[in-house]
């Protein structure tokens, strides 16, 4: 799932070679690229779902290991985007431009808090909603249980779940009272890629993780019928969208409230199914696992680096369609071999610190 998300968005964002393309094909590729993050957000929080609800309910349960939960999550996403940040502000700066006036929030992860952001390093866009939902989590875990409720920490791990996922629902109903009808360029920038409307995104995923956990023969056994059933769903909104010409601004409720979740609820469906798949053929195994390793590599240096500086250097734009078909094989080419290097050299190794045993000694995991 991670290496089809990478490949999506990707995919999705060489459409910028040609410009003037039109069709059902590129309106699937853009839809791709826009569900490759979502699949991205869903994913991400079955991972940590699994993680935290262990963390949660053991009965050793201490407040460090939820510190080693987050000092573990940052140490995976933290340098590389610190590092990639630092070479889009020295990018920008060699291409004459100015640097925006909102460049410290990069730095906090506040540049799309409640609010669009500017058009800089813009694929950063999706990492504040992580990073937010990392720790909004832990925290409303460990809150809950300072009152020794007499419920069971499982029952509890769901309702802060649903509690979470039920607030930013009601902060799209907000921003829909707010703001109505819009274009779609507007919806994609204030409402889609804003933290405090999307983080319910990722607790889909930690829905999914707590129902693969605490119902373990429910979720093996219904596999082929979630699979199906979120599939049905995913295809039956976009068929209905397009027939009934559904846009942002004449079904704003839709797109503004119920568009996004159901999207993530039905990426959510399909995770019994994968989270079962055991074997496959070495020959597919070995690229899908390389892909996924370096997916957030390729992340964070496809679009505003690799892709800008190769269309500073080429003029694209002037390509006949043969050039350009060799431009996007060229573009994929280096953005797969750069990421792995970023990988090798900088993510890997960053990551590994956490194994440390000084960390471990610190936060009670030896």
């Amino acid at each position: 799932m991670r290496a089809a998300a990478i490949l999506f968005v990707v995919g999705s964002h060489a459409l910028w070679v040609f410009p003037d393309l039109q069709g059902s094909l590129v309106t699937l590729l853009r839809m791709c690229g826009v569900m490759g993050v979502e699949i991205f957000f869903v994913l991400s929080g079955f991972l940590i779902g699994r993680i935290l609800f262990r963390i949660f309910t053991n009965e050793q349960f201490k407040t460090k290991h939820l510190t080693y939960f987050l000092i573990r999550r940052w140490f995976r996403t933290l340098p590389n985007y610190y590092l990639v940040l630092i070479v889009n502000i020295f990018l920008v700066l060699f291409l004459g431009r100015d640097l925006p006036e909102t460049l410290p929030n990069y730095f906090g992860f506040v540049q799309n808090f409640h609010f669009g952001m500017d058009i800089f390093f813009t694929e950063s866009w999706s990492l504040p909603i992580e990073e937010f939902a990392y720790i909004l989590g832990p925290l409303l875990f460990y809150l809950v249980l300072l009152p020794k409720w007499k419920v069971s920490k499982k029952k509890l791990f769901l309702w802060v779940t649903l509690g979470i996922i039920l607030f930013f629902t009601f902060t799209k109903v907000w921003y829909n009272h707010q703001t109505g009808s819009n274009s779609l360029e507007f919806w994609n920038i204030n409402l889609k890629a804003v933290v405090i409307y999307r983080i319910d995104a990722i607790y889909y995923g930690v829905l999914a993780a707590y129902l693969s956990l605490v119902h373990p023969d429910f979720w093996k056994k219904q596999t082929t019928l979630f699979l199906f059933l979120g599939v049905f769903l995913f295809i039956g909104i976009h068929s209905f969208i397009r027939v009934a010409k559904w846009l942002t601004d004449n079904q704003p409720f839709f797109f503004n409230v119920l568009y996004l979740p159901l999207c993530s609820l039905s990426i959510a469906m399909s995770l019994p199914f994968f989270s079962r798949l055991k074997r496959a053929n070495k020959l597919m195994v070995k690229p899908i696992t390389f892909v996924s390793l370096i997916s957030y590599s390729m992340y964070l240096l496809h679009y505003s680096i690799i892709l800008q500086m190769m269309r500073y250097f080429s003029a694209s734009e002037t390509y006949g369609a043969i050039k350009k078909i060799g431009f996007t094989i060229g573009y994929l080419a280096i953005t797969i071999l750069l990421s792995y290097f970023l990988y090798r050299l900088f993510e890997k190794p960053m990551m590994d610190l956490r194994d440390r045993p000084y960390f471990k000694r610190q936060f009670g995991k030896e």
